[in-house]
């Protein structure tokens, strides 16, 4: 198995792409750190995983909290002795609050800012140390075309939070390709998740993303796995610093 004995920590692991990636971070043999704000979902991976004889725990983690994060890292640590992959999928997106910049709260600013560039950084900050000690590892950051186009008028604090992601990777992986520490970007396009059900709620908006998407149909949570699993395994030993799409060729025209 492509993953056997890493121990993994995927933050948001508890739905969508998170979910689908835990899921099979364990089938490839990562002993599973599943991280998620939300006790209900993250402990229902957890039994999925352990009903498919992976293993896995829960860690309850607001990933804005640096308390919290180290607290993650340390029980990852307690449980399976080291930490070889951070995969930080944790995100939101603020339908209906989010908005063009002279319109924008700072309240709604600053909580997207907080999950989507904050939690990224304080994943980091609190994994890293574990990798060193196991000699290198991966880290995956999930980062968004809306970060790179703009593909996504009036999400401002989304769009803006998700382009800071690539900037934090590439300076990451800089800084720790010496040390052995891997930083990559994933960049899903229009993906049917729970944190996008209510934006394709709407029948235009939905139409108009499948209509801007060369393969001709939105993503699913599964689309990322194949690429999740490369980059945290071993085949990847050569790729850092990279951007790598799973949109559906959204943003190659």
């Amino acid at each position: 198995m492509r993953l056997q004995d890493k121990v993994a920590i995927v933050t948001g692991g508890g739905a969508g792409m998170g979910r689908a990636v835990a899921e099979a971070y364990a089938r490839q043999g990562a002993r599973m750190v599943v991280a998620e704000i939300n006790p209900a979902n993250g402990e229902a991976t957890v039994a999925a995983i352990r009903d498919a004889g992976g293993e896995a725990i829960f860690a309850r983690v607001d990933v804005s909290q640096a308390a919290e994060v180290e607290a993650m890292v340390a029980q990852a640590v307690a449980a399976f002795g080291g930490v070889d992959v951070l995969y930080s999928n944790a995100a939101i997106q603020l339908h209906g609050k989010d908005a063009r910049a002279h319109e924008l709260s700072e309240e709604i600013w600053d909580r997207t800012y907080n999950i989507n560039i904050r939690g990224v950084w304080l994943c980091a900050k609190y994994a890293i140390p574990a990798l060193l000690q196991r000699g290198g590892g991966s880290i995956i950051n999930v980062a968004s075309p809306t970060g790179m186009l703009g593909c996504a008028p009036g999400y401002t604090a989304y769009s803006s939070s998700k382009g800071a992601v690539f900037g934090l990777t590439r300076v990451m992986a800089a800084d720790y390709a010496r040390d052995g520490i891997r930083v990559n970007a994933v960049v899903p396009g229009a993906t049917e998740t729970p944190l996008t059900a209510e934006l394709f709620a709407d029948a235009k908006t939905r139409n108009d993303l499948i209509a801007a998407t060369p393969l001709g149909r939105l993503g699913q949570a599964e689309d990322v796995v194949g690429l999740a699993v490369f980059l945290a395994s071993d085949e990847s030993r050569y790729c850092t610093g990279g951007v790598y799409m799973v949109d559906g060729g959204l943003t190659a025209i």
